[in-house]
């Protein structure tokens, strides 16, 4: 059994009452015959970071898809808002406000990066959209009439993230952002996701570089084996040697 640390004080002064953004509570999933998720209870408070750290393998990604509506829990179920969502489908998800932003830049390669903005906005703030977009990743400001799929890696994570803002979430769940890219970018994503909460978005975060993450974060959780093993402040794991005791060498 996997030894569980839980707090119940209020991380970066983040009230832990009334209707969390998004809640998992107690949701198993599997894939085939492979159980992932076991019993898993989670909260994102509104405009909030929220961390979840782990092990390859932890459960991490498959987490995400379930808050977003890409995989449905064997039991268990997801909140948005206070409201039940578990059998609903992503695009109703989606609706009320949650964006997912997936690992493996999740872009139109066919289409132009303008088109790309344009897909994630409304008719009555398009070019408003396009505006906020290039301000914050100037580099797409001279690609607005490229094509998504001819464009580097970290140009298409800056286009997911900039199309995930344009759309407006409430919420957003953020897979693996800095996966890949070049340190320099790695800076520009940590300062859009700033950006994002200080709007007053509420994210769900997992990436790779532990402690970047945990810097940015109110609350965490550590995922280890499909397990809850860590649920509290993001700071106290940032504490001594804290998070090696949960997640050993991956603690960079």
């Amino acid at each position: 059994m996997t030894e569980r640390t839980t707090t119940t004080e209020a991380a970066g002064g983040i009230a832990l009452t009334g209707k969390p953004a998004l809640e998992l509570r107690n949701v198993n999933a599997s894939y085939g015959t492979t159980s992932v998720l076991r019993d898993v209870s989670l909260r994102v408070e509104p405009g909030s970071v929220t961390a979840l750290i782990g092990p390859n393998g932890a459960g991490k990604t498959t987490s995400l898809r379930v808050a977003s509506g890409l995989i449905r829990p064997s039991s268990g179920q997801v909140f948005i808002d206070g409201d039940e969502v578990t059998r609903t489908s992503a695009a109703r998800r989606s609706r009320a406000g949650l964006c997912h932003v997936p690992e493996g830049r999740g872009v139109y390669r066919n289409l132009t990066v303008r088109e790309n903005l344009l897909m994630q906005s409304n008719a009555f703030n398009a070019q408003e959209s396009i505006e906020i977009a290039t301000g914050v990743f100037p580099r797409l400001g001279e690609r607005l009439n490229q094509k998504a799929g001819t464009m580097s890696g970290g140009e298409q994570q800056m286009l997911a993230l900039s199309a995930a803002y344009v759309a407006n979430p409430r919420l957003v769940l953020v897979d693996e952002p800095s996966l890949g890219l070049a340190p320099i970018i790695v800076d520009l994503v940590f300062d859009f996701l700033r950006t994002l909460r200080e709007k007053g978005v509420a994210l769900l975060l997992v990436d790779q570089y532990a402690l970047r993450t945990l810097s940015i974060a109110d609350h965490a959780y550590v995922l280890r084996r499909g397990e809850i093993a860590y649920d509290g402040s993001a700071e106290t794991l940032l504490q001594g040697n804290v998070l090696e005791q949960y997640i050993g060498d991956g603690a960079a």
